[in-house]
């Protein structure tokens, strides 16, 4: 008995109907007009992104106040301010590096501490009020009693 091929049609149609299913499961259904008149444009909103304000980085100069400190003469430092009330302070003091942060007081928008350990064991402590949102002065003492006055910003 031989197969037509009228009957070999009819079994490759049959044969594609899974393969037809599956593929329309898979398929999106769009809805586009077919008249201009029909379509409305859509707004989109565009999106918009804020970057955060960048940390400024203020130079720090300590002038000696007393004997003590006269021996380290001036003194330059850094105080890195991430513009929420807070930063990073350094110096160098006779070989020493410091390492702190920079306060504001909970109380105050231009007064502050700045505080720093030193690599060796010493620390040094000051007090700043800022004048402008980049310049300030203060008061530093070095834990063997040397005395400064700080002058931040350009």
């Amino acid at each position: 008995m031989g197969i037509s091929i009228r009957s070999t049609t009819s079994l490759q149609r049959l044969a594609a109907l899974p393969l037809a299913a599956a593929l329309a499961s898979l398929s999106a259904c769009y809805v586009v007009p077919l008249e201009a008149r029909h379509a409305h444009p859509v707004a989109v909103p565009a999106q918009v992104s804020v970057a955060p304000p960048a940390p400024v980085t203020f130079p720090v100069r300590l002038y000696p106040t007393n004997a003590l400190a006269s021996r380290y003469g001036m003194v330059s430092a850094t105080v890195t301010n991430d513009l929420h009330g807070k930063g990073v302070f350094s110096t160098h003091i006779n070989g020493e590096a410091f390492t702190g942060e920079a306060t504001r007081k909970a109380d105050s928008q231009r007064n502050g501490l700045a505080n720093g350990a030193g690599n060796r064991g010493s620390y040094l402590s000051c007090t700043y009020s800022m004048n402008s949102s980049s310049q300030g002065t203060g008061q530093c003492r070095l834990s063997d009693g040397a005395e400064f006055s700080m002058h931040m910003g350009n």
